[in-house]
């Protein structure tokens, strides 16, 4: 299943290059005040890059971090719950 991961994640990377590679025409990019000229396939690779990361923060977000914190709530309440018992320290009667 790994591998198969990392095909299909490698093809991803090489069609981005490509369409990259391909849109070779000037744009510019205004943020407020400042304005940055680039190609379109600079300009969409950043525009996926950023649409990745925030797609994983907001999975972080919403599913690990909270599976995380249940998680060790319910490791806390387990190890309370469980009493460590002494092993005994005369071995039992008829052996």
């Amino acid at each position: 299943m790994n591998v198969l991961r990392l095909i299909v994640a490698i093809l991803l990377i090489a069609v981005g290059l490509v369409a990259g590679v391909q849109n070779t025409d000037q744009v510019t990019l205004k943020f407020l005040t400042a304005s940055v000229q680039t190609s379109s396939g600079v300009a969409i690779m950043l525009s996926v890059l950023i649409g990745a990361i925030a797609g994983v923060l907001i999975v972080l977000a919403t599913m690990v971090w909270p599976l995380y914190s249940k998680l060790r709530r319910l490791n806390r309440e387990a190890a309370r719950a469980v009493p460590v018992s002494e092993p005994p320290t005369t071995p039992p009667a008829g052996l």
